[in-house]
């Protein structure tokens, strides 16, 4: 996988958008864009714990691992990449953030 993942690899160093795709409980799909980075071996996205995209990633598994370890700091760098800000300025009052981390499987590209 890595192979393949460093054609395009150059991307994450980029303001480009991730797409998540999870499934509710009622059965139904949630697509939302977010902020990404690449650590070497996972795509990781940033989330709040108890938004819509935790409860599904915690009902449907799909990422390797979910923690709260790092995961402030991992928000801020996110926001210094796509925002420009040292700290991430959205974030509520008592927010628990948690990184969700994807093992690659396969790339596509178009073109």
């Amino acid at each position: 996988m890595a192979t393949s993942l460093d054609k395009y690899r150059d991307i994450f160093d980029k303001k480009a958008f991730c797409h998540l795709a999870t499934v509710g409980r009622d059965g139904r799909p949630q697509v939302t864009p977010v902020w990404c980075d690449f650590d070497g071996t996972h795509v990781r996205i940033n989330t709040a714990r108890g938004r819509v995209k935790d409860k599904n990633l915690k009902a449907n598994p799909v990422v390797v691992e979910m923690t709260e370890k790092g995961a402030d700091e991992h928000i801020d760098a996110l926001a210094k990449k796509y925002m420009g800000k040292d700290k991430y300025p959205n974030r509520r009052p008592g927010e628990v953030r948690v990184i969700a981390k994807i093992k690659p499987e396969s790339v596509q590209a178009m073109g």
